[in-house]
């Protein structure tokens, strides 16, 4: 079974902002990343456009801002 909150290579969270009913008025993280066509190529065609890689699987995480220390935010 396909879920839109889970990334289809790993099985971890992906952290969709379209995923979540709360969310999807605000973008996505992978709005502002640039994701390797080869890595969205190996997918499944039935899993293109219904569920989202996780930044780790879309090799991505250099690209996203760091998360503030604990207690900071």
């Amino acid at each position: 079974m396909i879920s839109p909150s889970l990334c289809p290579v790993c099985g971890a969270r992906n952290d969709c902002a379209l995923a979540s009913p709360d969310l999807a008025a605000h973008p996505c993280w992978c709005f502002n990343v640039s994701i390797n066509p080869e890595r969205l190529k190996a997918l499944p065609v039935e899993q293109l456009n219904v569920t989202c890689l996780c930044p780790r699987c879309a090799d991505v995480q250099r690209q996203l801002p760091s998360a503030p220390p604990q207690g900071l935010a």
